[in-house]
C-alpha cells in the first residue's frame, strides 16, 4: 500500500495482493495511511486498488481462524478505520478500479465520490447471501449516501451489482473507461476541492452528523448482535464453503 503525491492530490494505492482482501494487517496500514494524509498539506485523497480490484471484502481464509473475541476486536479495528475515512474533513474520492464487494463497498462508500470503471466490476453488499449481518457502521454510512429508495435493495438483498446498475441506484456518481478511471478521479477530486475549505469541512460535518451519531453509540448489545451472525451454524457452514472455493484457487 502507498500514499503519494500527485502534484496537488494524495493518492492512496491498495495492493495487498488477495484482491485486498481485508485482514487485520491491511486494515492497520490503512488506519496508518488515513492519519498520514492528515499530516500532508494536499487537497484531498484519492482512493483506489489494483488490477481487477479495488477490494474484495474481509479476508475469509484468515478470520475463519478467529474465535468471537478475536473477530470483536477485529470489527471494532474495522469500525475504527471506516470511521476515519468516513470524517476526512477534505474531498475524498474512490476510483474504483475493480471488484468492490461487502467490506470494499463499505470503504468505498465512506468517500464523498465514487468512480467505477465501467466493464465486469461487481459492487455492492453481499454479507446476506452469507447469512452475515450489516454492522453499524457500514449501514448507517451507506443510509447517508445512497438514495432511500435504493437502501433495501443494495442491503437486505445482498446483490451485487455491475456498474450501470450501481449508477442506476445512486451507490456510485460515475462510470468511467477502465483505463480512465484514476484521472476521472482526481479530476473530480480537484473540482471538489475548488469548494472553500471551512464550508465543505461544515457541510459534510452536518450531513454525515447523525449517520456518526449512531455509529458513536453503537453499544455492545449491537456488536454481539453481529457476531451472533458471524458465529451462526448456517453462516459458518456458508463461509466454510466460500474458504473451501478461495483456497481451492490459491
Amino acid at each position: 500500500m502507498t500514499l503519494d503525491r500527485n502534484d496537488d492530490l494524495s493518492v492512496l494505492s491498495m495492493d495487498n495482493g488477495k484482491a485486498n482482501a481485508m485482514n487485520p494487517a491491511l486494515l492497520v496500514e490503512l488506519d496508518q495511511a488515513f492519519a498520514g494524509f492528515h499530516e500532508v498539506d494536499t487537497l484531498a485523497l484519492v482512493i483506489t486498488g489494483y488490477d481487477r480490484f479495488f477490494s474484495a471484502g474481509l479476508d475469509l481464509v484468515t478470520l475463519s481462524d478467529l474465535d468471537r473475541e478475536g473477530m470483536l476486536g477485529f470489527m471494532r479495528l474495522f469500525k475504527r478505520v471506516m470511521r476515519a475515512c468516513f470524517t476526512i474533513r477534505r474531498p475524498v474520492v474512490a476510483a474504483v478500479n475493480g471488484h468492490a464487494v461487502a467490506g470494499g463497498c463499505v470503504l468505498a462508500v465512506q468517500a464523498d465520490w465514487r468512480v467505477i470503471a465501467d466493464g465486469k466490476a461487481k459492487f455492492g453488499l453481499n454479507e446476506t447471501r452469507l447469512g452475515v449481518g450489516l454492522p453499524t457502521c457500514a449501514a448507517e454510512s451507506l443510509r447517508c449516501q445512497v438514495p432511500p429508495a435504493s437502501f433495501i435493495r443494495t442491503t437486505l438483498e445482498g446483490e451485487l451489482f455491475d456498474p450501470q446498475q450501481a449508477l442506476a441506484l445512486g451507490l456510485v456518481h460515475e462510470v468511467a473507461p477502465a483505463g480512465d478511471v484514476l484521472e476521472r478521479a482526481s479530476e473530480k477530486a480537484r473540482e471538489l476541492a475548488q469548494v472553500p475549505p471551512p464550508g465543505f469541512a461544515q457541510v459534510k460535518a452536518v450531513i454525515r452528523a447523525h449517520a456518526l451519531e449512531c455509529i458513536d453509540s453503537e453499544t455492545r448489545e449491537q456488536e454481539q448482535a453481529w457476531l451472533d451472525t458471524w458465529f451462526h451454524p448456517v453462516t459458518t457452514g456458508l463461509r466454510q464453503e466460500a474458504v473451501a472455493q478461495l483456497t481451492a484457487r490459491a
